[in-house]
């Protein structure tokens, strides 16, 4: 646990008026409308090598995904991290550090959630203000102090204020979606998977299949999430505090641990969090997955004063 101080509210000023990008949420709208639209028109076009049957079948697929990665991508995400409720009674300084930043920002307050990875990090999720969901690990609470909490939780909740966390949760959840039927189509029989009478392994076509699906699915992470959204992010946590040196110093202490503790998780699910979870690990295709800036670059701007406007 954290040892309990008061977060330096007083000594910094706010200008939660000019905190959050306009146009980023307009840009990201346009993101997950063409994300979603793109989608179901694959599985149209898919269907339609299959006559007129195949593509209504694809148009009702897409329509259930698009619904699907709309209204569930939060729980999606949630349930990928093992997260739970974080309760009052037991996170008394969560909820009101995050209820504070709220009220200086001007958003409604998120559900709050504790996953019990021992790596520090946090995402925010959710398809807008109204029902976005913040996660924190476990290893998070037992490394950051109190400041350095509050400046990880004003970049959470500066995704939220920018309409970041809806594409990316439908962008996540979709990929997460290829990257699981290419698994299921690698094991097979059809594909040289494992049979009843077979331990051998994954065909040789299924592993091909794999090395194709995978970068789709990547590629579609790095079409609808830009890397400049975590700098945004960034500087408008900075604006929210009146101070970028909480979050800069959170981003170093986040980095170092996510080399010595990596996080097992999907691949297609590492963009949701504040610092890559996967740098300590050697997971295939994991750079092509990568949508963080270097943290080094994200400490120096918040340093330089660059998120001041």
């Amino acid at each position: 646990m954290y040892v309990v101080r008061e977060p330096s509210f007083h000594q910094r000023t706010r200008r939660p008026g000019r905190v959050f990008a306009p146009l980023a949420a307009t840009v990201n709208g346009i993101k997950t409308v063409a994300v979603l639209g793109g989608l179901g028109g694959l599985l149209v076009a898919v269907g339609s090598m299959f006559g007129r049957s195949g593509a209504l079948i694809g148009l009702v697929l897409g329509a259930l995904v698009a619904g699907g990665s709309y209204w569930f991508a939060d729980r999606i995400a949630l349930a990928a991290a093992g997260a739970v409720p974080a309760t009052r009674a037991a996170h008394p300084e969560y909820h009101r550090i995050v209820r504070n930043l709220c009220r200086e920002a001007g958003l409604p307050m998120p559900r709050l959630y504790v996953t019990p990875d021992p790596q520090p990090n946090a995402f925010a999720t959710g398809r807008d203000p109204e029902h976005a969901a913040i996660a924190v690990t476990r290893g998070a609470f037992e490394l950051l102090s109190l400041d350095e909490l509050e400046g990880v939780l004003a970049h959470e909740l500066a995704h939220v204020g920018n309409r970041d966390i809806l594409i990316t949760s439908i962008a996540a959840a979709v990929a997460t979606g290829i990257s699981y039927l290419a698994n299921m189509v690698m094991w097979m029989p059809f594909f040289g998977g494992v049979s009843d009478d077979d331990d051998s392994g994954p065909g040789l076509l299924g592993l091909l299949v794999t090395a194709l699906v995978a970068p789709l699915a990547a590629t579609i992470l790095q079409l609808a999430l830009s890397r400049s959204r975590e700098f945004e992010a960034d500087a408008a946590g900075a604006r929210l505090l009146g101070d970028g040196r909480p979050l800069a110093s959170a981003l170093i202490k986040l980095h170092r641990s996510t080399r010595a503790l990596p996080m097992h998780v999907d691949p297609a699910q590492a963009s949701k969090f504040i610092v890559n979870p996967l740098t300590g690990r050697h997971v295939a295709f994991v750079s092509l997955f990568s949508t963080h800036p270097p943290v080094e670059d994200r400490v120096a701007r918040l340093a330089s004063g660059a998120w001041r406007r």
